[in-house]
């Protein structure tokens, strides 16, 4: 059972990227709150299926719904809006703007393929840059509405090695400063949380000990973060108590930057 007056009761979320890894302790946050969620995945429905079970068991009626789409695809970001308000017959309240990639390989500028760059930028910057675009139309307005995308620590780190992801993160960062400006009277507010080392899938991949143990030092706390130190933090922006927050970015690393 769901209890009553929680801080996001009945309040609608889409989450992109929150089949694993922070999406998806966003996701569940989001729901112990009392958001009705949409579940956004690419690839893996298996995952989104059960992270959509974790979180309709906690009630008598369905408060999770799983949509398959590509966030670079304008059409297939509009399902996730439509999906959202047909099941839950109320407009969207929230948008996280969770899902991204990063190279593995971790190349120079100088080695990184026109492939791997367009692909960073597709899923991280255009993806996002869709996904607020859509958001700005379709969120509730006259207040409580929120956008918040994923950025990245590194985006003031400078680490070699990691070119185009940071680049690709600090274009949304740019974006999402401009975005809160422009939806002034709307009572929609915009912004990033930007964590840094967090150990999931995607930081390990491709890392060498030594890489990992390096991000460990370089952290006051000497540990690495986990998802669950940054899902907190999204959602006192996707609630009431964050409305004098906006156009601002967040840094949720411990100490590392």
């Amino acid at each position: 059972m769901v209890a009553k007056n929680l801080p996001l009761q009945n309040r609608v979320a889409i989450v992109t990227g929150s089949s694993r890894g922070i999406g998806k302790a966003i996701a569940l946050h989001l729901a112990s709150l009392g958001a009705k969620l949409v579940i956004n995945y690419s690839s893996n429905s298996a995952q989104a299926d059960e992270v959509v079970s974790q979180i309709n068991s906690t009630s008598d009626h369905p408060r999770a719904i799983a949509v398959k789409a590509n966030i670079s695809d304008p059409d297939q970001v509009k399902s996730l809006f439509d999906a959202a308000e047909s099941t839950f017959q109320s407009p969207v309240n929230i948008l996280v703007n969770s899902a991204g990639v990063l190279d593995a390989k971790y190349p120079s500028i100088l080695n990184t393929s026109l492939e791997d760059f367009d692909r960073t930028f597709d899923i991280n910057t255009r993806g996002s840059f869709i996904c607020c675009k859509e958001g700005a139309a379709r969120i509730k307005q006259g207040g409580g509405g929120r956008i918040i995308c994923l950025s990245t620590s590194l985006a003031a780190a400078f680490r070699p090695g990691f070119g185009a992801y940071t680049a690709s993160k600090a274009a949304v960062e740019a974006m999402v400063k401009i975005l809160a400006k422009e939806l002034k009277g709307t009572g929609i507010t915009a912004n990033c949380v930007a964590p840094g080392p967090i150990a999931t899938d995607m930081f390990f991949d491709g890392k060498t000990e030594e890489m990992i143990n390096k991000a460990i030092n370089e952290c006051p706390h000497g540990r690495l973060g986990v998802s669950e130190d940054v899902a907190p933090v999204v959602a006192f922006l996707a609630g009431d108590a964050s409305e004098w927050v906006n156009g601002q970015i967040l840094r949720v690393n411990g100490g590392y930057v």
